[in-house]
């Protein structure tokens, strides 16, 4: 039986049903609800609009007639019924006992729908283009029932956007089904672990290497996890994690060692922990100046600054980055040391760092602000840093402590604190709006005559 035309009305509801690739789902979802509340239960021959919301009676009932149809596409845009079914916006919706994706999909893939079907996105690189219906399933919709079901019908999990995606968030249901299917490979478990320390999330971490990720394989990111996760300054937890699992704290990575990058960081902790852990510290010059600053070693700073001039060079010609990196992971100890060796206290971090959102030419007021340090903000301000200067995306301290508090991933340690400081040094609050939702802050904004 021939799909229906392009212009049916069948068609143009089939289109809204599609997940956006951008934009607000629950919103999509709203109105394709009120569309569907104007359209009867779909006809026997409307496979991929049945498939598509769930129905999975009317999937059934279409199948009954024409088994060979569950390979067939139809307009809008040539899919097959289970990949309408596995990219549809409403799979992403709270179950309701009128929607049963997946027995829709067990009858699809019983009639020989291809458990490795999907499409090609036009906007892609054409070699990651391939979207299966298992990213629609796991790392679109995160539905862990379907994303089983096509498992055990064949799907293929070995696919760089299954794993990257699917490893996203703090809920590892649909990561631990793919895994536990035991059908990934090395690449794909390394893949999923370096996407774990970009989302900072220990329990993930720790489940995927007592699950056969492997803390020392190599990804098409990035040759070392352990350097990817002290790249994205995660807790302590997860780098003793990636040592407990035998990640190499020597291995360089464009001539920079794990413990070089420690030190780069300021991850005072981090060294700490190498040594308790017999690792010998092998680094030399301005490394071995910042490991001292960063360990909060005074008499060594002092030492190796007075013996080797071009090692305090060195971290001179890199102070925007040094100063913003021991900002960014609230080491203060480290930069009261590193002031004391004459960095300047407004340096400027041209770069910015988008992972963080800090932007371009910020100041180590700025970051510190922004990453909800006020023990750093305390130094930096005791220093005389400038508590009106404005970041390149033309924001202040304040407004960044501020939004530090209520629109960033580490509310849940939100104080006032910073917000105080900054205001007693003399920060304005002018173009803060209030209320911020934080009733500590708008209260500390309204006495400041914010």
């Amino acid at each position: 039986m021939p799909s229906p035309p392009a212009d049916s009305p069948t068609t143009v509801l089939l289109r809204s049903t599609v997940s956006p690739r951008d934009g607000d789902r629950v919103a999509a979802r709203t109105r394709l609800a009120d569309a569907l509340r104007n359209l009867p239960i779909p006809a026997d021959d409307a496979l991929h609009l049945a498939a598509a919301v769930g129905d999975a009676s009317a999937v059934r009932r279409s199948l009954g007639t024409d088994r060979s149809r569950a390979r067939a596409t139809a307009e809008p845009f040539h899919w097959d019924a289970l990949t309408h079914l596995c990219f549809s916006v409403l799979l992403e919706a709270p179950d309701r006992p009128d929607r049963d994706f997946v027995g829709a999909a067990r009858a699809l893939l019983e009639a020989g729908a291809d458990a490795n079907t999907g499409f090609r996105d036009p906007k892609a690189a054409p070699e990651r283009a391939f979207r299966s219906v298992l990213y629609g399933a796991a790392a679109l919709a995160r539905h862990a029932a379907l994303s089983r079901l096509l498992l055990e019908h064949g799907a293929d999990p070995n696919d760089d956007e299954v794993a990257y995606h699917a490893a996203e968030g703090y809920e590892n249901q649909v990561l631990q089904v793919i895994v536990e299917s035991g059908r990934c490979s090395a690449d794909t478990l390394a893949t999923m672990l370096l996407r774990k320390c970009d989302w900072h999330d220990v329990k993930g971490v720790r489940w995927l290497l007592e699950h056969g990720a492997d803390a020392t394989r190599a990804t098409r990111w990035t040759p070392s996890v352990l350097h990817h996760a002290l790249s994205r300054d995660d807790d302590l937890e997860i780098i003793q994690l990636l040592l407990d699992h035998g990640a190499d704290p020597d291995q360089a990575v464009d001539g920079v060692s794990a413990i070089m990058a420690a030190a780069r960081a300021g991850r005072g902790d981090v060294l700490d922990a190498m040594a308790r852990r017999g690792i010998p510290l092998k680094i030399a010059g301005g490394d071995a100046l910042l490991a001292a600053c960063a360990r909060g070693h005074g008499p060594a700073v002092r030492t190796i600054a007075d013996t080797l001039p071009a090692a305090l060079d060195d971290v001179h010609g890199s102070a925007g980055t040094v100063m913003a990196r021991f900002a960014g992971n609230g080491n203060s100890a480290g930069l009261r040391l590193l002031l004391d060796l004459g960095l300047p206290v407004d340096s400027r971090f041209v770069a910015g760092f988008a992972y963080y959102e800090i932007a371009p030419m910020s100041t180590p007021l700025h970051i510190a602000s922004w990453r909800g340090h006020p023990a750093a903000v305390r130094v930096l301000l005791g220093a005389g840093a400038d508590v009106r200067a404005e970041d390149g995306a033309g924001r202040t301290p304040l407004a960044l402590a501020v939004r530090a508090c209520v629109d960033s991933y580490w509310t849940d340690r939100r104080t006032p604190e910073s917000v105080e400081l900054l205001l007693r040094a003399g920060a304005t609050t002018k173009g803060i709006a209030r209320p911020c939702g934080y009733d500590a802050v708008d209260a500390l904004l309204a006495a400041a005559g914010g």
